[in-house]
């Protein structure tokens, strides 16, 4: 069985958590962080097999940036990362 790696980000939006894989685009929510982060599994999950069930999953994963490794889809790791500002 093939693994996928994704990274998982959780914020506050107002009286809920949400949780999103910014690489798949896919989001859900739960009323604790926890609740979140399992309810965004379960739809990544969802989101993968039905990929997979159309035969698209390796075309979906490899435009997210994802590379395959021996047994392990992974994202791509940014050089470098952070938040900048602009004057608006």
């Amino acid at each position: 069985m093939t693994k996928i790696t994704f990274k998982v980000e959780v914020f506050r939006e107002g009286n809920v958590y949400v949780a999103i894989c910014p690489e798949l685009d896919v989001s859900s929510f739960g009323d604790t962080v926890d609740e979140a982060k399992k309810s965004l599994l379960e739809a990544v999950e969802a989101f993968l097999e039905e990929c997979e069930r159309m035969g698209t999953l390796e075309e979906v994963l490899e435009e997210a940036g994802f590379t395959k490794g021996k047994e392990m889809w992974v994202p791509r790791e940014p050089i470098t990362e952070e938040k900048v500002a602009l004057p608006f």
